[in-house]
C-alpha cells in the first residue's frame, strides 16, 4: 500500500514557506504501514494541480493533499478534485455553523466567500477542524482515496492525528508495520562512515539503512518491515548493533536529539556544574547552553574573553602563556578553563580559542581551534581542531566540536565526577 502527498500552494514553489507538511505526514503514514514513495508539490493553478493529480493515480493508492481549502480565489483544491472526480460540492451544515460561531465569538463580519471553506465533496467523510475554519475530507473511489487536508500546520496535524489516521486505517489495514530509527552520529564524515559499514549497506533489504549528512553530522536512517511492531524493532536493534561495533565511538543519540541536548541531558543527570571561557566563539557557547530550560540548574555563568586584556585581568591567565605560547595555543586554553571552573567555583570549566577568520592569528591558519575542557578530579584535556570554511561556520562548528568533545569526556568520567 502506497500513498502521495500532494502540497498545493505558489508560495511553496516560491520559497516563502517551508513544506513541513510532507514530512509530518510521511512520517504518520509510516506508523500506518503506508509506503510513501513521492511528495509533489504545485502551484495555485487547477491545470497543474490536475496534472498532478493524473499522474498521482498511476502511482499511489492514496493521495493526501494539504493546502487549497482556504476561502480565497486562489484556494481551488476541492473544486479542481471535484471536477476530476465528477462530483458536487455540497455545504457541511456542521462546518458551516462552526464558522459562523467562529465570527460571532471573534466579533467580526463573516464575507460570503467564508462560506466556501464550509463546501466538501459529496459522499465525502468530514474531517473536523478544531483548530480553524476549513474542514478536511476522505473520499473513497473504486481505486484511490482521497484525502483533502488545509495547509497551516497547526491546523493539518491536530486533525490528521484525531481524525485522519483512523480514517485511513479504517479503509486501509496495512500487513505490515513500518519502523524507523535515526541513529546520530558526529565527528565521522558520510564518506569515512559509509566506507566502515558499506557491505551493510549494500546487502540492504530488510531493514534499510539510509545515510544522510548535514550540518557537520551524520545520520543513518534504519527502517523495518514486519507484522509484528515488536519484531521491527528487534530487527533494528541487531542493524544497530552491527553499525555500533564498528563507528560506536561517533554515536551520540537517536532521532531528532541533538549535541546540545545530549550534553546538558548527561551534566543534569550527574549533577555538575560547568562554566566557559570563549575567546575564538565569542559567547556562542553560552548563548546555546542558556537556550535549554533549567540551564540554571548546571550553568552558573561565564566570560567571554575576546582581548587578551580579559584573558589576562579576569580570568588570570599567565603574561607569560600569551607572550610564549600565544592566546590561540593548547597552553591558553587549558589555563582558560581551569581558571574558570576554580572562579566561578564549577565542577566543569571549557573554553574556545583559536581562529575565526578571515585572516590568520598569531601564525595560525584560519579554523585553528583549541577547546579546553577541564574537569574535577581528572587531568585537563585540549582537543585541537583544523576546520576550514567562512568564520561564521568556524565558530559554530567549534561550539558543536566543544559539545561533542564534553559529551564524550563525561561518559568517560563518569565514576569520577
Amino acid at each position: 500500500m502506497n500513498a502521495e502527498i500532494i502540497a498545493v500552494g505558489s508560495e511553496l514553489l516560491l520559497g516563502q514557506i517551508v513544506n513541513t507538511n510532507a514530512r509530518f505526514l510521511s512520517q504518520q503514514l509510516a506508523g500506518l504501514g503506508i509506503d510513501v514513495y513521492f511528495h509533489t508539490v504545485v502551484g495555485d493553478n487547477p491545470d497543474r494541480l490536475k496534472s498532478a493529480i493524473d499522474i498521482a493515480e498511476k502511482r499511489a493508492k492514496i493521495i493526501i493533499f494539504t493546502g487549497g481549502l482556504g476561502p480565497t480565489k486562489d484556494d481551488l483544491t476541492k473544486e479542481t478534485i471535484a471536477r476530476h472526480l465528477g462530483k458536487e460540492l455540497v455545504m457541511d451544515e456542521m462546518a458551516l455553523a462552526s464558522i459562523e460561531l467562529f465570527f460571532r465569538r471573534t466579533n467580526r463580519v463573516m464575507t460570503e466567500n467564508n462560506r466556501k471553506q464550509a463546501l466538501v465533496l459529496e459522499g465525502s467523510h468530514i474531517l473536523p477542524n478544531d483548530h480553524g475554519m476549513a474542514p478536511g475530507m476522505a473520499l473513497v473511489s473504486a481505486e484511490h482515496t482521497f484525502m483533502l487536508l488545509p495547509g497551516p500546520p497547526k491546523e493539518m496535524e491536530p486533525m490528521f492525528l484525531q481524525y485522519g489516521a483512523k480514517a485511513l486505517a479504517d479503509h486501509h489495514q496495512a500487513n505490515e508495520k513500518i519502523v524507523s530509527r535515526v541513529l546520530r552520529f558526529f565527528g565521522i564524515g558520510e564518506a569515512a562512515l559509509e566506507t566502515e559499514i558499506i557491505d551493510l549497506i549494500d546487502a540492504q533489504t530488510n531493514p534499510t539503512i539510509a545515510p544522510l549528512a548535514g550540518d557537520g553530522e551524520v545520520t543513518l536512517r534504519l527502517t523495518a518491515k514486519n507484522k509484528d511492531e515488536d519484531k521491527a524493532h528487534a530487527m533494528l536493534d541487531e542493524v544497530e548493533n552491527t553499525i555500533n561495533q564498528r563507528v560506536g565511538p561517533f554515536f551520540y543519540g537517536y532521532d531528532n536529539t541533538s549535541l546540545l541536548e545530549e550534553l546538558t541531558k548527561s551534566l543534569k543527570e550527574r549533577n555538575v556544574t560547568i562554566t566557559a571561557a570563549e575567546s575564538l566563539t565569542g559567547g556562542l557557547f553560552q548563548t546555546e547552553i542558556t537556550s535549554i530550560p533549567g540551564a540554571s540548574a548546571f550553568y552558573k555563568g561565564g566570560v567571554v574573553c575576546y582581548s587578551n586584556d580579559v584573558k589576562k585581568q579576569i580570568l588570570q591567565v599567565n603574561q607569560e602563556t600569551l607572550e610564549k605560547y600565544g592566546a590561540v595555543s593548547e597552553q591558553c586554553a587549558i589555563e582558560l578553563a581551569e581558571n574558570a571552573a576554580r572562579l566561578f567555583k564549577t565542577d566543569i570549566g571549557i573554553s574556545f580559542t583559536g581562529v575565526a577568520g578571515p585572516e590568520e592569528l598569531e601564525g595560525n591558519p584560519v579554523g585553528t581551534v583549541y577547546i579546553g575542557i577541564a574537569i574535577k578530579g581528572k587531568p585537563s584535556i585540549v582537543e585541537k581542531l583544523t576546520l576550514g570554511g567562512t568564520r561564521e561556520a568556524n565558530r559554530n562548528r567549534a561550539v558543536k566540536y566543544g559539545c561533542y568533545f564534553l559529551l564524550r569526556h563525561l561518559k568517560e568520567s563518569q565514576n569520577t565526577i
